[in-house]
């Protein structure tokens, strides 16, 4: 088998999809050409460019913060943590960087949690500060949410970034996600014969 090398890179919106399933992961990778495109996706992605728009508008008060400059799609990638991406959105202040990540759902589910904590960890190296929070924004409720990024979420990272290295490596299907309820909706729902 042959082992990861340092300088591939994951988009972070792959780990999201690990801590979810990492199913969905493993058929992005090692089946690439199999993957529908639903409805839902289109939706957040359209829903995430409007609200850049609507962004720029208004003030920072969601965040809890007076003023701050703020840049959009932002583009971030570190080889030695293996990933890459492009952050929604990133308040910077005098003493603060502070990631944002557009969200179309209510509720800040793990998953969510550590894509932001990737964000911010990749913030960090590019931009040579320490990151001590970001914030899920919550389209459809208007509402943002702060997320510490702690030593738990940074380890967690890590150890999920290990695991898709070798997941995509060996090419050996992963176990399914722990709660059947979230293959009902799923594009993959198909190709897991042990699951549904």
């Amino acid at each position: 088998m042959t082992q990861p090398s340092e300088d591939l890179t994951f988009p972070v919106s792959d780990l999201k999809q690990w801590a979810y399933c990492p199913r969905v992961f493993y058929y992005a990778h090692c089946l690439p050409h199999i993957r529908p495109e639903t409805h839902l996706m289109k939706a957040g992605t359209e829903a995430g460019q409007a609200e850049e728009g609507r962004e720029e508008r208004r003030s920072l008060r969601p965040y809890g913060l007076s003023a701050g400059e703020r840049a959009f799609n932002v583009p971030v990638r570190s080889n030695g943590l293996g990933l890459r991406g492009e952050i929604d959105m990133v308040i910077t202040l005098a003493d603060e960087v502070i990631p944002v990540d557009y969200k179309l759902s209510d509720k800040a589910g793990a998953h969510f949690k550590l894509q932001l904590a990737a964000y911010a960890m990749l913030l960090e190296e590019m931009r040579g500060v320490a990151v001590q929070r970001g914030f899920l924004y919550f389209i459809e409720l208007r509402r943002a949410e702060a997320v510490p990024i702690d030593k738990k979420l940074r380890k967690q990272v890590h150890e999920a970034v290990a695991a898709m290295q070798q997941a995509a490596y060996s090419e050996q299907m992963p176990p399914p996600a722990t709660q059947i309820s979230k293959c009902v909706a799923c594009e993959f729902r198909r190709f897991c014969n042990d699951v549904l």
